[in-house]
């Protein structure tokens, strides 16, 4: 029987914390007498991850599936493969780090029971740095006003989605993206809720500010193309500003004669320019640069394999699991 309940998490080299998850998740699941399932999906994790998640495995083999990488492809892409394994009616992400406590399900579940097929949520009080925050909601708001895509705390990752949303999201192959907006975009009908949020149990970030902000960039060009717009509107006003001012100078030179103290300010214009052009082949390049990694059509992520108990068969550890697992690194 099909359990009504997915509940999908990226591990990533989180063995610290695993077993204080395992403590907290599965009596949290339990209390909702549903039927549920739960599918971590190791994302290439270097540490002893992949063992403390087969043992779980053994222990709980009635509702926990474990797909195993065989490299590290990112979080989303964890998240993508955690949704075309599972087989409940109502999808739950959330990550192993225990920032989002997994009593909150209930409440997510709740409101998808309610009619809701998206359901987002907004941490109470952040117990991120200060500039970790600010930063955050200074590109939530930049990412709404151009992608019109109204996700309050992006960088939550505890969510809800009904089935019609995740078949829609398994049916795309896009090679970058970020999966709550992508959600958005096929949602008929979203809310957001107010969740805790919590210090991590163990280990720290897997995003340095380096990937924080190349997840932003991608999260713009990815779900619209404004940027690109923008930036055309944009040469056009500075192609007649030029035209201005070669007329003003070829008028001044004409009347006053030649002004060699004006160099420097056409030095700076011009390399005001060449900046600005600069930057604008970069943002045509990442565009491109899209197209290029859709149209090659690799494989997104390589499941290594799955350990799911198999009706009426005991569960035999595949070859290798209780080792150490050192995934290639994702370029």
């Amino acid at each position: 029987m099909k359990p009504e309940i997915s509940v999908v998490i990226p591990v990533y080299n989180e063995q610290a914390g695993l077993q204080t998850l395992f403590d907290r998740l599965y009596p949290a699941l339990d209390k909702l007498g549903s039927r549920y399932e739960i599918v971590f999906v190791n994302d290439g994790s270097r540490d002893n991850s992949v063992s403390i998640l087969a043992e779980q495995f053994r222990a709980r083999p009635d509702v926990t599936r474990v797909v195993l990488f065989n490299g590290n492809y990112g979080q989303h892409m964890a998240i993508l493969a955690g949704f075309e394994a599972a087989r409940g009616e109502i999808m739950i992400t959330l990550d192993a780090d225990l920032q989002n406590p997994p009593e909150e399900i209930g409440n997510l579940v709740a409101k998808v029971r309610e009619g809701y097929d998206y359901v987002g949520s907004i941490r109470r009080k952040r117990q991120d740095s200060a500039w970790r925050t600010y930063a955050s909601k200074a590109m939530n708001h930049l990412r709404e006003n151009i992608t019109n895509i109204k996700i309050t705390d992006q960088g939550n990752m505890l969510r809800a989605y009904g089935r019609n949303v995740i078949d829609l999201v398994n049916q795309c192959g896009e090679v970058n993206t970020f999966v709550p907006a992508l959600a958005y975009r096929f949602a008929r009908n979203p809310t957001e809720i107010i969740v805790e949020h919590e210090e991590r149990a163990a280990g720290e970030s897997k995003y340095s500010l380096y990937s924080l902000i190349r997840l932003n960039f991608d999260l713009v060009t990815g779900f619209s193309l404004v940027p690109l717009q923008f930036f055309s509107m944009f040469g056009i006003l500075l192609s007649l500003a030029s035209a201005l001012l070669v007329a003003v100078l070829l008028v001044r030179r004409l009347f006053l004669g030649a002004e060699a103290e004006g160099l420097f300010t056409l030095f700076a214009i011009a390399f005001f320019f060449m900046g600005t052009i600069l930057f604008g082949i970069g943002l045509l390049g990442e565009y491109v640069g899209r197209i290029f990694q859709q149209v090659r059509a690799r494989p997104r992520y390589v499941v290594q394999t799955i350990l799911e108990q198999q009706p009426g068969q005991a569960y035999e550890a595949p070859e290798g699991v209780e080792k150490r697992t050192v995934g290639r690194p994702h370029d």
